[in-house]
């Protein structure tokens, strides 16, 4: 990764440009994050925390903005969050994702444009997930059943998604804070959508996507019910069947929810 937030040698020091990067990296690893977030994750005092975002600010690394809540809204006023921005993303090697354009929009041009362009890609997107689901469905095999979503996260780090799982009310949610094809994914839909389908399978029940960084988010968000609950209570749309429902979070991951 190059140095961001850099400034000239003799504005700023080795040890400076070494936190800042530190400051960006556990954004990107744990997604938009507020200032007490880091400073307790990285041993910096707040202060400290807050200069170093204000030099980020400023090189267009990270950009502040209201933390985003999933169903009930508490009082107060909502944190706000610090979240990469794309230059920021780039930052962190994404120089494959205009390759990855090109081999896209190349396939949906062959196969004639239109509808046809467009399978043609959803198919090359599952294709391609089929593939990484391997080593996948490896990892979750050997994990106790309610440790399956923590194994799929680790097996999604290793692929380098730096992904996380947590509870949630009724239910868990897998958390990707990085997206190695982010700008690929903005301009072609099939490859969230790919990637949800595989994640049902895998887990064996609907899922449905809250959200992702292709579209905005800071953070890919998929919701994963317990047993016998739909996602109706805030977590994402509710459907008549879980066979519906496997279909509209296929249909909808890697847009934001309405």
């Amino acid at each position: 990764m190059k140095n961001v937030g850099e400034a000239p040698q003799e504005e700023l020091a080795t040890g400076e440009r070494s936190t800042r990067n530190r400051v960006a990296r556990s954004i990107l690893d744990h997604g938009p994050s507020t200032v007490a977030d880091l400073a307790g994750r990285l041993g910096l005092t707040q202060a400290a925390v807050r200069r170093h975002l204000d030099a980020l600010v400023s090189d267009d690394v990270v950009a502040a903005r209201e933390q985003r809540v999933y169903g009930a809204r508490t009082r107060g006023r909502p944190a706000k969050v610090f979240a990469l921005t794309d230059c920021g993303r780039d930052a962190f090697e994404q120089s494959y994702d205009k390759l990855a354009v090109d081999a896209l929009h190349w396939i949906e041009r062959a196969a004639g444009g239109g509808a046809a362009g467009e399978a043609a890609v959803a198919a090359f997107a599952r294709d391609r997930m089929e593939s990484q689901a391997e080593a996948y469905r490896a990892a979750m095999e050997t994990a106790d059943p309610e440790e399956r979503t923590e194994a799929l996260a680790k097996a999604l780090t290793a692929d380098g998604y730096a992904a996380t799982a947590r509870n949630a009310p009724v239910g868990e949610q897998l958390c990707q804070h990085h997206c190695p094809v982010a700008h690929a994914a903005e301009r072609y839909p099939q490859l969230c959508e790919a990637e949800t389908e595989v994640f049902s399978r895998l887990l064996g029940t609907h899922v449905q996507r809250l959200a992702t960084i292709a579209h905005g988010d800071g953070v890919c968000t998929t919701f994963i019910p317990k047993a016998g609950h739909r996602p109706d209570d805030g977590a994402g749309e509710t459907s008549k069947t879980d066979k519906t429902t496997s279909q509209a979070s296929a249909s909808t991951a890697g847009r934001n929810p309405a």
